[in-house]
């Protein structure tokens, strides 16, 4: 194949998928992913690390969202110019080498995607524990069965799970809007967000390090983003909806965690909420629905929580396997995991691997550590994904980019910067999970060489 040859393929819309995602069913993805329980919580994690003071609390969760913003934007230009099902792991592998994109994927499929998908269920029924009596036995079934239940419904066709993660999006907005709408009206306080006091009493130097370690804490209610990219085939029209679904998606998630963090402060005390963040209650967004709504309040953020955690659910189970798609199309995987149904064009063998190891991964033990390891790893790929866009502008110049990063190179410098501070900041703060994390690309790189090794001769005997 040539090399313009293979560019064309590339940047061509043809597919065997269905094209049934417009700009509403991309950002409902992004949002269903990204909008979980943590908007009640993380906020508290933000305060904490900028020492409760909330104008630099505030920045952090704007700053949070304009480097995600950023990101997606590296993967808008990705994505539009190389319309194809896989996401980062065709990026890598078009960038540096297929080894690269082959991991990433690898990576994914043992652990991130099952992992996450796993924990996310385990999380539904324990948000429901206030509720209805559930035991740790009972949980695990609980999750089994959901994984089971979203599996089976998205082997039926992409149309059919992206109205589902419509209807989870909208149906989650509505009590956080709610929340959100009723602390901004109700709210009697006035919140300092002066941060003139912190700079003088920790200095300039030391401001700066500490609205970097709140950014941490703010880019985990942001993280789910590079999702809609493996689902690009089953955009409607890839080269402009996908750039627009990533700057709704992402600008408007940063408004609506921007605003609601504002709204509690302007409902609780300051004291208030430093003594339940002492105490170790870090459900804020929680205090301020009950003291707003009474007993309603508590159901109200229940329910939200469990549609959060549902929708988020159902968009993973969606958009993962398609990455799995990519590296067995790629030809360094298991050839069955590149087949479409016939009738409802959709990866059913990895669909189904896919609730298989996450089933697995529910009855295991020490789920939170296990998925901790892929962190590393995660950060570590997407920083190689931003600078993919400068290699490729260079590698195929030639190739459509009908949308562009904005403020290139700028912002891919800082944006690749960032991401490597998150690396190495994760490197020194939990060198053991680090460390152990690269045991799943160490695996990896060993069904890499069996594949290429059967590629190879594959390619010889034809």
């Amino acid at each position: 194949m040539s090399d313009q040859k293979h560019v064309q393929e590339l940047s061509s819309e043809k597919t065997e998928f269905k094209r049934e995602i417009g700009v509403f069913g991309g950002v409902s993805i992004i949002g269903g992913i990204m909008i979980g329980s943590g908007i009640f919580y993380l906020g508290s994690y933000v305060l904490d690390r900028t020492n409760y003071n909330y104008g630099l609390a505030i920045l952090a969760w704007i700053l949070g969202g304009i480097i995600s913003l950023f990101g997606g934007l590296c993967y808008a230009e990705l994505g539009a110019a190389m319309p194809k099902a896989g996401g980062r792991m065709v990026y890598l592998t078009e960038a540096y080498h297929p080894c690269v994109g082959f991991l990433a994927g690898f990576s994914d499929w043992l652990i991130g995607g099952p992992g996450s998908v796993a924990a996310l269920a385990i999380a539904l029924p324990t948000a429901l524990k206030s509720f209805v009596a559930l035991s740790d036995t009972g949980i695990k079934v609980f999750a089994i069965v959901l994984i089971i239940g979203l599996t089976i419904y998205n082997c039926y066709g992409v149309k059919l799970s992206s109205i589902l993660q419509n209807i989870s999006m909208v149906a989650k907005l509505v009590p956080i809007l709610l929340i959100l709408g009723a602390a901004l009206f109700c709210g009697k306080i006035t919140p300092d967000l002066g941060i003139g006091s912190e700079v003088a009493s920790s200095g300039a130097t030391g401001t700066i390090s500490m609205v970097a370690f709140a950014i941490v804490a703010s880019l985990w209610a942001y993280e789910g983003w590079t999702n809609l990219n493996t689902v690009t085939e089953e955009i409607k029209n890839p080269k402009r909806d996908l750039p627009l679904a990533l700057i709704i998606g992402i600008g408007g998630i940063t408004v609506l965690y921007t605003l609601f963090n504002y709204a509690i402060y302007r409902v609780l005390p300051y004291d208030t909420v430093v003594s339940m963040i002492g105490d170790g209650n870090y459900y804020l967004g929680t205090e301020v629905a009950k003291l707003i709504f009474g007993n309603a309040g508590g159901i109200l953020v229940t329910a939200a929580m469990v549609i959060a955690i549902f929708g988020s659910t159902n968009g993973l189970i969606l958009a993962q396997p398609r990455m799995y798609y990519a590296m067995a199309k790629e030809g360094h995987f298991f050839k069955s995991f590149g087949k479409l149904h016939p009738k409802y064009k959709v990866p059913t063998t990895a669909l189904i691997v896919q609730a298989v190891i996450s089933i697995v991964l529910v009855l295991m033990r020490n789920l939170d550590q296990l998925t901790t390891l892929v962190v590393f790893q995660t950060m570590l790929f997407n920083f190689l994904t931003v600078l993919a866009v400068p290699v490729l502008r260079k590698k195929m110049p030639e190739i459509d980019r009908p949308y562009k990063v904005w403020f290139y190179p700028v912002s891919i410098i800082i944006t690749a910067l960032i991401f490597a501070g998150l690396v190495v900041s994760t490197f020194f703060d939990d060198p053991v999970s680090a460390v152990t994390g690269f045991a799943v690309p160490a695996i990896g790189i060993l069904f890499y060489l069996y594949f290429d090794k059967q590629l190879k001769k594959e390619g010889k005997s034809a």
